[in-house]
């Protein structure tokens, strides 16, 4: 398992449009991502889910990454909060 957080820095927080990147990257992969904020964890491959979030700016999210492609599922996370969707920006990251 690996587990990583991000700070929310569009100014609109984790709206529809960096959540569908987010569902749409991730269910390209086998892995089971979870997203947890304010003590509410989601499906990181449901919109509904990210949405229900609420995640505002300057919200510090973590990301659970559980299963067989779990390296690949956070460095494509992390490339697409840091580069990708410039929405977002790692704030720590656990190997």
């Amino acid at each position: 398992m690996r587990e990583f957080d991000f700070k929310v820095h569009h100014r609109h927080g984790l709206h529809a449009r960096p959540a569908a990147h987010v569902v749409a990257m991730t269910s390209e992969f086998d892995s089971r991502v979870r997203v947890i904020y304010n003590n509410q964890e989601v499906d990181g491959k449901s919109i509904l889910g990210l949405l229900s979030l609420a995640a505002p700016h300057g919200a510090c999210v973590r990301v659970k990454v559980d299963g067989p492609d779990e390296r690949q599922v956070q460095a494509r996370l992390l490339a697409l909060f840091d580069h990708t969707n410039q929405e977002f920006i790692p704030s720590d990251t656990n190997e």
